[in-house]
């Protein structure tokens, strides 16, 4: 990791945030090279030896403009990360006075802007309903997955799997998302939802994470269910999703779905050379 902090540095700034406590450690690249390994992610996000997240985000600039990359707490890739790109555009939002901007990722080139109550708006793209796209591993309708429990599978970026059940609460996640997330029908494994439809438009949903286990809350899980329920005509496009750690309004609109909620830039640090040095 030699590469992440120049030879007069005492080591690397860091930035810890979080979306309903679905939380992220943020390294700005935009100034410096930054060279992230899957050891690098893992030890990182041990919370017990480094600093703990259940994403990591990497900023880094474009000819055009800002880049995010994201790693999940076991070091894997992830395309998309919702509620982690609605905390780094708050925060370039407020670096440069915008009330609107756009951040590509490997997902696509997203729209975020500032919205009422101090929220921030993503817009996390159309979602991707055919079985190539999620992806799935072989030919079949995404509405009703041949899984027990007929789950509904979602591309967001990222793939995710949707059980709509009568009382989310009475719902092992753990157990059950721990094995659903290598289920062979997803060949990059999956995020997994438990969903309760507890009003008109409005959902209780709990999450596991491929990659992280069960958190607080999920982004792109929240447009996964949303788009879900919508398609199974449990709701309308316009919903309010309720998780551990709080509430996201998601609005599936022509030009993609919407996600809009509270972020929180928690604290800024630096991880010691002799950390980035134990980890090289």
């Amino acid at each position: 990791m030699a590469a992440m902090y120049e030879k007069d540095d005492s080591g690397l700034p860091f930035m810890k945030m979080h979306g309903l406590g679905n939380d992220f450690v943020v390294l700005d690249a935009r100034r410096r090279s930054m060279d992230i390994t899957p050891r690098f992610a893992q030890a990182l996000g041990h919370r017990h030896t480094g600093v703990g997240f259940d994403q990591l985000a990497l900023i880094t600039n474009t000819k055009t403009g800002v880049h995010l990359a994201f790693f999940n707490a076991d070091g894997s890739v992830s395309s998309a990360c919702g509620n982690a790109t609605r905390c780094i555009a708050d925060y370039i939002m407020a670096q440069t006075g915008a009330s609107d901007m756009t951040l590509s990722t490997d997902r696509g080139v997203l729209a975020a802007c500032r919205a009422a109550n101090g929220q921030t708006s993503v817009n996390m793209g159309a979602p991707q309903l055919d079985w190539t796209e999620v992806p799935l591993a072989r030919e079949m309708d995404t509405l009703e997955l041949p899984i027990e429990g007929t789950p509904t599978a979602t591309g967001m970026g990222n793939p995710h799997c949707t059980f709509f059940v009568d009382d989310v609460m009475q719902t092992d996640v753990a157990k059950l998302g721990a094995e659903l997330e290598h289920h062979e029908l997803f060949p990059q494994r999956t995020n997994v939802q438990f969903a309760s439809i507890t009003g008109p438009d409005t959902i209780r949903m709990r999450v596991w994470e491929r990659g992280v286990g069960m958190t607080l809350a999920s982004g792109s899980s929240s447009c996964a269910v949303a788009v879900a329920a919508a398609r199974r005509g449990l709701t309308g496009r316009k919903v309010q999703v309720d998780l551990d750690g709080g509430r996201l309004e998601i609005d599936w609109r022509e030009d993609g779905v919407w996600m809009t909620g509270p972020t929180q830039h928690v604290f800024s640090g630096t991880l010691t050379r002799s950390f980035l040095e134990s980890i090289a």
